[in-house]
């Protein structure tokens, strides 16, 4: 029904003999298809379309129920806004680029990549599929650069299947012609197109610097992808002596880094060691002489207050590096181990042989040596102390981080620039965040930033960097004469392809070119899905057409546990190159949680596969369970709250046949044949009918105005409590009516008596049809297809408008529904506690009703007479209110003072 409409034509189908929700989402799913029920048009102007920037989901196995979960909020938004008249653009995207793809294909095939290897066309991997064990590298097969993104390409193929066909079974609406991949040709474009541009301008750059490196995986790591954990170490508390042997003490967890120390540093306040500020001590065991310094990041309440810098054990030894313009003392090489060749400023003879014990050892073989070296010289005071300290992971290592001096790529992103900072702290106050406590997250996090973004990585499935460089006349590899391409041959791999005025020949070789062999941080790509999915900078009127009409986009939905990284990336690089916001609003999500309120992660193996839950209790009971949490919030995972969605929609399927039902039975009970209605507004006449109307109005502006804020559980909550009161209480009072039979008197009802019941009944199913229709689809459409067979998908028309509803109620108060039904209630309990059927006579009866209801429960005492099954009289007497104390107990306002019950009907005979 649209605006300024009266009626409800409606084509009514046969009815089943039996109803229920299974099978619902095969039967369904398939026709949506067929007839593109979610295609986006693309024949609107900005203003009418609503674009959805959904999350790509990383393709790395199998999906679990927290997708499920927030998935589902976006999807119910997307649904409702269909419904309002918005051409919906819901996009789907895989990422399948990245580090968590190359670990699956890693271990799933047998394989690992082997740069210095050719490319073998006829290559057969040694797996196919390891069963979850985990391969050792030893038992892992080398293969080419080229044979490995070739498996990857293989197995995400395989896996995107499996989760499209899990997401069309959960019922969302995604428009499938529109997916991307992270990997393919379009994304690639886009992604070496930004970088090109924003080397371009000046805003990415390389730099030899040091920085977090995961010696397991061999890469690079940004500082949004650390994770903090508490690492088991122990503090030894070791010697510096100055010039006469005096002991300065400092206490450390990492004595394999004495070698790598520059100076001892101290706060400038610490009055222990103020008056040592400029002199110099020597290093224990290597005897190199250090400064001792001040710096504000020192911290004097830990350990002795002193610490030695070294380069690099943490990113504090890094800023007091910088800032105090310290040497480079690196002794950690990027596999982890330390370094080869004893290092030129050690220069003592018993300390290069010390140092020479540790050539080539890990971090931890390294740290007994020395510290029993230390033991040894008496350069440590007592046993090391055992200790819990707080260390940096890479959020998918399972070591600790290294830093390392290397060469990368970065893009500023405010974290060494104010101005830029203040420009993306701006823009997340232009963000609207739902929830809005979320803001505080992204202010944190842009605050806190302390260097610029590193997005290279020394990986393989990935986007390459678009680059070369110039090769001298001496071989050597000049980074500074930086050779890129053109625009219109983009996407290119620089270890495949040459630049221009270059041949094959020439590549590795003097007066040449060499490829940058690094490629792009995944999240290089991912915080390009705005532009990627509107096809910005593509060329064609088509796609022109659609950037226009979807960017900057309405809707990011994403997780609360990656503000940091993709929220805030896509922010940054929405602001460097097209000057404005990517999208006007986003929705976070919170975690689901196991039954003992711990985060479900693949890592603890507490997931839940969403097929089981979909298969045992149906799609939408499980939508149900994801609907009624709130953004932001954690959930639990629940299943006693599936089983009431699917309770929910049983029930909206079989009181929608009920009441379609009504004269059209034959006499069996069966509905075997179609027919036509027309409900019209003006035919609802009695004041019950009116109050359901004016009750379906308020719950329509209530729950509109919560969808239009994102509050998708509030709107379901609103919905629900009125539809089970319909159903508990209105079906109940009206349905003699309806039918038309005669009641406990012998009275008919009138025609348009009859008529308002039947019409109220269409109308308001009609309604519920529509307005659960974003949580149980399945259902929904279902009885759509009940009442009109002549129309399209209940997911293509239009969202119920309450006006127009209001307008019919004619000004009838919604309470008197709640009036009507707890009189009722007052009658059934007298069968209750006499414990006789609910079809016994009740010979008179006299209830006393609170003024404020008196002339609710006046109006509507012809049905809740029939209903009640009241053959003599029913009086009404004032209430009393004894407790006017408590004039908001929520206990039941009506009582019953006197009453009469005849007989119960005789039993049938059991056959």
């Amino acid at each position: 029904m649209s605006e300024n409409t009266d009626s409800i034509h409606a084509q009514l189908t046969a009815l089943p003999d039996h109803v229920g929700v299974d099978g619902l989402e095969d039967k369904w799913c398939k026709r949506w298809e067929e007839e593109g029920t979610y295609s986006f048009r693309n024949t609107s102007q900005r203003s009418g379309v609503y674009s959805i920037d959904t999350p790509p989901p990383t393709v790395s196995g199998h999906l679990h129920v927290g997708h499920v979960f927030s998935y589902t909020h976006t999807d119910v938004i997307a649904r409702f806004k269909r419904m309002q008249g918005f051409d919906v653009f819901y996009p789907m995207g895989w990422d399948d680029n990245g580090l968590p793809t190359e670990r699956r294909v890693q271990n799933y095939y047998g394989v690992r990549v082997d740069t210095s290897l050719k490319y073998d066309p006829d290559f057969k991997p040694p797996f196919e599929g390891t069963e979850g064990k985990k391969l050792e590298a030893r038992d892992q097969v080398p293969v080419s650069r080229q044979n490995f993104i070739e498996l990857c390409e293989r197995l995400t193929s395989q896996d995107e299947k499996l989760f499209e066909a899990l997401w069309k079974s959960l019922g969302l609406s995604v428009d499938w012609k529109q997916t991307y991949h992270t990997i393919g040709e379009h994304p690639r474009r886009v992604a070496q197109k930004a970088f090109l541009r924003n080397l371009a301008r000046g805003e990415a750059y390389q730099q030899q610097a040091p920085g977090l490196w995961d010696v397991t995986f061999q890469t690079a790591v940004a500082q949004a992808e650390l994770e903090s954990r508490e690492y088991p170490g122990f503090y030894h508390k070791i010697a510096f002596r100055f010039e006469d042997g005096t002991p300065l003490y400092i206490e450390t967890t990492r004595p394999e880094l004495l070698a790598a120390c520059g100076a001892l540093i101290a706060h400038p306040d610490d009055e222990r060691y103020k008056a040592h500020f400029g002199e110099m001590v020597y290093s224990p065991l290597f005897h190199v002489k250090v400064p001792i310094l001040a710096h504000p990041a020192a911290e004097m309440d830990k350990g002795a207050g002193i610490a030695m810098c070294c380069t690099f054990g943490d990113v504090t030894d890094v800023q007091w590096w910088r800032d105090l313009h310290l040497p480079t003392r690196s002794i950690i090489q990027r596999n982890g181990r330390i370094i080869m060749d004893v290092p030129d400023w050690i220069e003592d003879e018993n300390g290069r042989l010390i140092f020479e014990q540790t050539q080539g050892k890990t971090v931890f073989s390294a740290r007994k040596i020395i510290a029993d070296a230390l033991r040894e010289s008496g350069d440590m005071d007592g046993e090391p102390i055992p200790t819990k300290r707080m260390t940096n992971f890479y959020e998918k290592g399972d070591k600790p981080l290294e830093i390392v001096t290397s060469r990368q790529w970065y893009l500023r992103n405010g974290g060494t620039d104010t101005q830029l900072n203040a420009e993306l702290i701006n823009r997340g106050k232009e963000l609207n965040f739902h929830p809005d406590f979320m803001r505080v997250r992204y202010d944190n996090w842009v605050h806190g930033l302390n260097g610029d973004w590193l997005i290279s990585r020394q990986r393989f499935f990935g986007v390459p960097f678009p680059l070369w460089y110039a090769v001298d006349s001496n071989g050597n590899t000049d980074f500074t004469r930086v050779i890129t391409p053109n625009e219109a041959s983009l996407p290119i791999d620089p270890t495949t392809d040459t630049p221009e005025g270059f041949d094959e020949s020439q590549r590795d070789q003097p007066d040449g070119f060499t490829a940058e062999r690094d490629i792009m941080d995944t999240w290089a790509t991912s915080s390009l899905t705005p532009q990627i999915v509107t096809h910005w900078a593509e060329e064609g009127k088509e796609n022109e057409a659609l950037h226009a009409a979807t960017f900057p986009m309405d809707l990011r939905p994403q997780g609360q546990d990656i503000i940091r990284t993709w929220l805030f990336s896509s922010v940054a690089r929405a602001h460097l190159e097209n000057h404005c916001l990517p999208w006007a609003h986003t929705a976070l999500s919170g975690w689901i949680l196991d039954p003992d309120h711990k985060k479900m992660s693949k890592s603890k193996g507490n997931v839940v596969v969403p097929n089981e839950p979909i298969s045992k209790f149906g799609a939408d009971a499980v939508r149900y369970w994801a609907a009624s949490a709130r953004l932001g919030l954690d959930a639990t995972y629940d299943e006693g709250q599936m089983k009431i969605g699917r309770r929910l929609a049983i029930k909206l399927l079989n009181a929608t046949k009920f009441a379609l039902a009504i004269g059209r039975e034959d006499d069996n009970h069966h509905v075997a044949t179609s027919a036509t209605a027309q409900w019209n507004l003006e035919d609802v006449s009695e004041t019950l009918d009116r109050a359901v109307l004016a009750r379906l109005a308020k719950v329509i502006t209530e729950a509109t105005n919560s969808l239009n804020a994102y509050e998708h559980s509030k709107a379901l909550e609103v919905i629900e409590s009125f539809f089970w009161d319909f159903c508990d209480d209105y079906i109940e009072l009206a349905k003699n009516r309806a039918y038309g039979t005669a009641d406990a008197s012998g009275i008919i009802p009138s025609e348009h008596a009859i008529t308002s019941a039947r019409t109220t009944l269409g109308l308001v199913l009609d309604a519920f049809a529509r307005l659960l229709a974003p949580y149980l689809p399945f259902a929904c459409e279902e009885i759509w297809g009940w009442m009109h067979a002549d129309s399209s998908s209940v997911h293509r028309t239009s969202w119920p408008e309450a006006a127009i509803y209001a307008q019919a109620a004619q000004g009838v108060d919604p309470a008197v529904l709640m009036w009507a039904g707890q009189a009722l209630a007052e009658l059934r309990k007298i069968k209750s506690e006499a414990k006789v059927s609910m079809k016994t006579p009740i010979l008179s009866a006299t209830l006393a009703v609170p003024a404020e209801g008196l002339d609710a429960v006046h109006n509507t005492l012809a049905d809740i007479a029939e209903a009640g099954r009241v053959s003599g009289e029913l009086q009404l007497d004032t209430a009393v209110n004894d407790n006017t104390a408590d004039v908001d107990n929520s206990e039941t306002t009506i009582s019953v003072i006197t009453s009469v019950l005849g007989e119960p009907p005789a039993k049938k005979p059991k056959h």
